[in-house]
């Protein structure tokens, strides 16, 4: 029996690690410099920094003994190492080295001298190190080898200076002794001094005992200890050197770099992963559109041979046709969140494509009214005539008069309504020619794609939902917020559609943006100085007068759609056709 696979929990810790990890590599301009102020921090340290030397001496301690060499004599009888060591750096030791340091012409205070040492006891030993830096070698080595010899010094005294008070001690209980000996030998006499005799020989037993302990403190060996390893003058200089200095600056500046991007990523209100961004928006993925530097500038990527970014569109055409929400309308509107349209109206020019490809009649409605693009972008790739499936009864402007076949090589073609910039846009998208247009998703085999200007922008995408349900969200991952994604599913839910899926795409870079924005400002500025013969062409740019048609009609038909362009009828490419022809989709005959 085959075992099911198991699914990633969403509080599964590894997958949670290595999503945290990636969600850090995002912020890789932080990292970079977290590094490299790490590099010039430890080269300013290397050459920055004199240069020092270090000499080092060792002594080892031991204790006064009267006999070193006998059996269970123990070297560390009555010896504190870190009392030793305490008495090593005082000011006591130092004063003794500084004038053994003038004798040598080297003058130098107590305090100043103490800075540059440091003695240090290894593990399970009786040695004091004394290692002494300094800006030269020679009086670094001569500075340890006066600390050292002071220490021994200094203990030394100490030791005779005790010694020497017990022998004192010791002389003071013998005196009072002695003179009551002597008393006691001049009574002493015959038969009657018995008790006498006995006195003076238990004084003179103690005599004896305290004589030999002062004969024992003056046999002890007073040795403090050894020097076993007399200070050198170093070759070279101490510390880290330059490429030491290095590696630790940029394990520090990429460590820096970390925590940066941690509170980048705390703080940053943009989808911290696709995870969150299904979560936030309520839909599925639908693809991530890889970047393409060959196909750069050009809309239409289904056609190009090897792309990889025409495959993740047809991957995206195929989940939506076999989505039961989609194939029950087969009406989709895409849009972006904010900001730029460009990658919404690629990707429903693609995959308005993708699905002419499936053999489906496929109208591909530009409901953009503000900064229409389609028509220009598309236009080297116009071809055909309006297919007879998606003829108008209206042929009096937008968007009867828009209407142009797009060929895509090799896949088919599908019918593009080209937007025109209106004064009353959503007027103009709640009309009714709008809606009979929109309508013809109803037909077997129609598949109707409408571009929506950005959502949160305006309320244009909104005003259609009621109509086309299902919506396709485009978007780059690094800039939406979650707070917008959140508002986005409340916003469509509310006016009665689902979010289908999203798709999302790598962005522009930031000349890419510069060049768009000089693009557009140069389109505006294009559409806000008519060249000539474009006004009075057969009143196209005046909004219709009720004579038009002899005083009647729904007034929905006639208010808000005079257009900004001039109203001329916008031709295909090569064809020299208007609106107004009748031709079949090359889609429905491939």
């Amino acid at each position: 029996m085959t075992q099911p696979i198991r699914a990633l929990e969403d509080q599964d810790e590894p997958a949670l690690l290595r999503d945290q990890f990636r969600q850090l590599l995002r912020y890789r301009v932080l990292l970079a410099w977290g590094v490299v102020l790490g590099l010039l921090g430890g080269g300013w340290l290397a050459l920055s920094g004199e240069d020092t030397y270090t000499a080092i001496g060792e002594v080892s301690v031991r204790s006064a003994a009267s006999d070193p060499f006998a059996a269970g004599a123990s070297a560390d009888k009555g010896i504190n190492i870190g009392s030793e060591r305490q008495t090593a750096v005082s000011d006591a030791v130092g004063t003794v080295a500084v004038g053994s340091l003038v004798k040598h012409g080297d003058r130098i205070e107590v305090g100043k001298l103490l800075t540059g040492l440091q003695v240090t006891n290894p593990p399970n030993t009786l040695v004091l190190r004394f290692a002494y830096t300094a800006r030269d070698p020679e009086q670094a080595r001569a500075r340890a080898q006066a600390l050292a010899e002071a220490y021994l010094e200094i203990r030394r005294e100490r030791t005779e200076n005790s010694i020497d008070n017990m022998v004192d001690g010791y002389r003071a209980q013998l005196k009072p002794l002695t003179e009551q000996r002597d008393r006691l030998a001049e009574q002493e006499t015959g038969a009657a001094g018995s008790d006498v005799t006995s006195a003076r020989a238990n004084i003179i037993v103690a005599i004896s005992e305290l004589s030999q302990k002062i004969s024992e403190l003056r046999a002890l060996d007073t040795t403090p200890g050894y020097l076993n390893k007399k200070p050198v003058a170093p070759e070279r200089p101490t510390g880290a050197g330059l490429p030491l200095l290095l590696g630790l600056g940029g394990v520090v500046g990429l460590a820096l770099g970390l925590l940066l991007s941690w509170v980048r990523l705390v703080f940053d209100p943009a989808v911290r992963s696709t995870r969150e961004l299904v979560r936030s928006l309520g839909a599925p993925l639908l693809g991530t559109l890889p970047r393409e530097r060959a196909g750069a500038g050009r809309l239409l990527a289904i056609g190009r041979g090897g792309s990889r970014l025409a495959e993740e569109y047809r991957a995206a055409a195929f989940r939506l046709a076999y989505d039961p929400s989609f194939a029950e309308r087969r009406r989709l509107l895409v849009t972006a969140p904010r900001g730029d349209n460009a990658m919404a109206a690629a990707a429903a020019v693609n995959l308005a494509a993708a699905f002419a490809e499936m053999g489906r009649d496929v109208l591909l409605v530009e409901a953009d009214l503000r900064t229409p693009s389609l028509a220009r972008e598309l236009g080297a790739a116009n071809r055909g005539g309006r297919p007879r499936w998606s003829a108008e009864r209206d042929e009096r402007g937008w968007p009867s008069d828009s209407r142009t076949n797009v060929d895509v090589p090799g896949s088919g073609a599908f019918t593009l309504i080209a937007g025109r910039r209106m004064d009353n846009v959503p007027r103009a998208l709640t009309s009714a020619p709008v809606g009979r247009i929109l309508a013809e998703g109803g037909r077997p085999g129609a598949v109707v794609i409408v571009l929506a200007p950005p959502v949160l922008s305006y309320a244009d995408a909104v005003a259609l939902i009621d109509r086309v349900e299902g919506v396709v969200v485009v978007c780059d991952p690094r800039e939406v917020h979650r707070s917008d994604l959140e508002r986005i599913r409340e916003i469509i839910g509310a006016a009665g559609g689902s979010v289908l899926g999203t798709l999302l795409h790598p962005g522009h870079g930031r000349i890419e943006r510069r060049a768009r924005r000089e693009a557009a400002k140069r389109r505006a500025r294009d559409v806000q100085a008519p060249g000539p013969g474009r006004e009075g062409q057969g009143g196209r740019g005046r909004p219709d007068g009720p004579g038009r048609n002899g005083g009647a009609g729904d007034p929905t038909e006639t208010l808000g759609l005079r257009t900004l362009d001039g109203g001329t009828t916008w031709h295909g490419g090569g064809n020299g056709h208007t609106g107004g022809s009748d031709h079949s989709s090359s889609a429905g005959q491939r």
